[in-house]
């Protein structure tokens, strides 16, 4: 028996929206420079179908295909942005909280054999 991915399946509701907001702006992208589908799909190296399921926002559609994309379309320098750590609030407030002082345990090897 199989399981189910239920990211794939049930995605969270602001996942699902944001998939399908980036969906929608890749779609206007690429009209908006006047590009087939089939021209798309030929500049990154991707079948149509992908082009389109991106296009509709489906979560199972590759994050390549959707990088590619933004690559296609000159709009790539926004995405290296996105969990840039330097802007990571929460998580430079928790390092902060919980800083390790050592990398390593102080546990020591010894010599007893």
């Amino acid at each position: 028996m199989s399981t189910r991915n239920a990211l794939t399946t049930t995605p969270p509701y602001p996942v699902e929206q944001t998939v399908k907001q980036l969906g929608a702006n890749l779609r206007t992208a690429r009209l908006r420079r006047n590009l087939s589908i089939e021209q798309v799909a030929e500049k990154i190296g991707a079948g149509i179908r992908a082009i389109r399921a991106a296009e509709q926002g489906k979560v199972t559609t590759g994050v390549g295909v959707y990088i590619a994309l933004l690559w296609a379309y000159d709009l790539l320098e926004p995405a290296t942005e996105l969990a840039d750590p330097g802007k990571d609030d929460t998580g430079l407030a928790y390092l902060r909280e919980n800083e390790r002082l050592r990398a390593r345990s102080r546990n020591r090897l010894d010599n007893d054999f």
